[in-house]
């Protein structure tokens, strides 16, 4: 599975940002797809998460009056709306992806559920 962000960038608080996350994979029935952020300095955090079969969709709290993420199943993206951006929004955004039914022994909003993962890309809020 091979994931590639685009779309992020530097904007003015207040902003918005959409980022792309594509996807190689094919069939992406049995996955969940994710956004995580990793602000400099800090861990990688998990953001919003969609689950592909259903469109269920979650998100932190500390975004979710904010941040929306979706599909398009066509072009086998996921993308993450990012409106009201606040400097504390800084940080390098990846896009995750696990099986759905996933039984490890990490909580399933966390990092280490997620095998496969993007570059990553920059997200600057900032006046």
């Amino acid at each position: 599975v091979q994931l590639v962000e685009s779309g992020g960038g530097s904007v003015q608080p207040g902003g918005s940002l959409r980022l792309a996350c594509a996807a190689s994979e094919q069939t992406f029935g049995n996955y969940v797809m994710a956004w995580f952020r990793q602000p400099p300095g800090k861990g990688r955090e998990f953001v919003a998460a969609i689950t592909w079969a259903t469109g269920n969709a979650a998100a932190a709290d500390s975004v979710k009056a904010r941040f929306s993420i979706f599909k398009d199943t066509a072009k086998n993206t996921v993308y993450l709306q990012m409106n009201n951006l606040k400097p504390e929004d800084t940080a390098t955004y990846y896009c995750g992806a696990r099986v759905r039914f996933y039984s490890g022994p990490y909580r399933t909003t966390e990092s280490g559920a997620f095998p496969y993962w993007g570059q990553g890309t920059q997200v600057t809020v900032s006046s």
